[in-house]
């Protein structure tokens, strides 16, 4: 088949380059020349294990179009998903889909035969009911069909999450369109219950509702990580015997740093908006958003009391600055709170990430990248692991760290307490 990615950011990124590798043409299409040009010359402006290698091997064999034409894009293809931004507006919970808007007003004007429009970016109920008026004429003709195809792509595991998905959802009333879709994603679905076809605004649902819901759990386990830290208890065994049950499962039920990333924080805001338009009290979810944003808080303030209430002049290490390893994504990261604070305050900071210096640090005063993790900790007061990458699961801190009086305060809990303390390393960690 012939489709059209309108958007190279993450999701139309890779949602392009791994259908193109099923063997579809793609063409991905962008405002952003310099982007396209790099792409174009195999470069990918983010960090996602595999996928350049994939992205070059389609590109070769000239499946993979990368071009700022919407029109040829649009004309040449059958479905066209719209996989844009919809970032949280200013002073607001809202979704901002003033790009959505934009692309369904463009592509109207190109589409002289039937087309599948979907929606692939994440946007609030009814969004799609707003795309199909935008194109009434098209439908009237019925040379259009508006779907929701939400995607569910983890951030250092999107390459798998896309050939082995836990689900497919196709939001669509039209028999035509789902039959179409299920030809396209049958390579990959496996089982007939991977693939559910519902209602658009059911599908525009169902990804605010398992984001809600996961976001729920990452909260739900650190405020309990609380409560263990001032009981004596170990919060990695109430995890295991929470997710032994089936009903509940184990994964996101690590205690460690606020949620973050690019799905999260905004899906949880847009939802609760959404609740808001239709009169509707979403409890738990607003109090999810309120806890996870006091735990940016709440973990600086246990920083400055293992300091003894002293940050001037300490030196603080940070291991990893992105909201999660396997990605360079940095929307929403507990570190863009923690080290500007530390750094107002008079600490001095280094930090290693494997994807490299941050913009969002560059002009902080007192704040230093630095390129290698011996370097980053070679004098610290303190070693924040912020970020699980693999690189600092097996660390000798005692070779590293010359300041023979250092702490480390593992966010991750990677390390073991009571090898720390055979080791006489002060260890701090989340609810142990």
């Amino acid at each position: 088949m012939k489709l059209c990615m309108i958007g190279t950011g993450y999701v139309g990124l890779v949602s392009g380059v791994c259908f193109s590798d099923l063997g579809n043409t793609v063409y991905c299409v962008d405002k952003d020349r310099e982007k396209i040009d790099l792409l174009n010359k195999g470069i990918i402006p983010i960090y996602e294990p595999g996928l350049e290698e994939i992205l070059r091997r389609n590109y070769k064999q000239k499946r993979l179009i990368f071009t700022t034409d919407l029109k040829f894009a649009v004309q040449k293809s059958d479905i066209v998903f719209i996989c844009v931004g919809t970032p949280t507006k200013k002073n607001s919970n809202s979704a901002d889909l003033k790009y959505v808007f934009q692309v369904a007003n463009e592509i109207k004007k190109y589409i002289s035969k039937y087309k599948i429009i979907i929606t692939k970016s994440t946007v609030p109920v009814a969004t799609g009911d707003k795309i199909e008026k935008i194109l009434q004429k098209l439908k009237k003709k019925k040379i259009v069909d508006v779907v929701s195809n939400p995607e569910f792509l983890r951030e250092g595991e999107a390459i798998k999450d896309f050939v082995s998905p836990d689900r497919v959802i196709i939001g669509t009333a039209s028999d035509k369109a789902n039959k179409i879709l299920k030809s396209l994603y049958l390579p990959i679905v496996k089982k007939t219950s991977r693939y559910l076809r519902t209602s658009r605004r059911g599908a525009e649902l169902i990804k605010y509702a398992s984001n809600g819901f996961l976001a729920t759990k990452i909260t739900f386990i650190n405020e309990l990580a609380n409560l263990c830290e001032k009981t004596g208890v170990d919060i990695k065994d109430i995890s295991v015997g929470m997710g032994s049950d089936e009903r509940i499962g184990e994964r996101f039920l690590r205690a460690g740093p606020a949620y973050g990333g690019s799905c999260f924080p905004k899906d949880t805001r847009a939802l609760l908006d959404t609740a808001k338009q239709f009169s509707t009290n979403l409890s738990i979810v607003n109090s999810v958003i309120n806890s996870n944003e006091k735990r940016k808080l709440l973990l600086t303030k246990r920083v400055k009391k293992i300091l003894k209430n002293n940050f001037k002049n300490k030196k603080i290490t940070f291991l990893g600055v992105t909201f999660k390893p396997n990605t360079d994504d940095m929307r929403e990261a507990s570190s863009l709170f923690m080290i500007p604070y530390f750094a107002k305050r008079g600490s001095i900071i280094n930090y290693f990430d494997p994807t490299g210096s941050k913009k969002e640090f560059s002009k902080i005063k007192r704040v230093f990248y630095k390129s290698d993790i011996k370097s980053a900790c070679y004098n610290a007061d303190i070693v924040i692991i912020h970020t699980e990458w693999n690189e600092f699961k097996f660390l000798n801190f005692k070779n590293l760290i010359k300041n023979k009086n250092f702490k480390i305060f593992d966010l991750r809990n990677i390390y073991s307490p009571n090898k720390m303390k055979k080791n006489n390393i002060s260890y701090h960690a989340i609810g142990r």
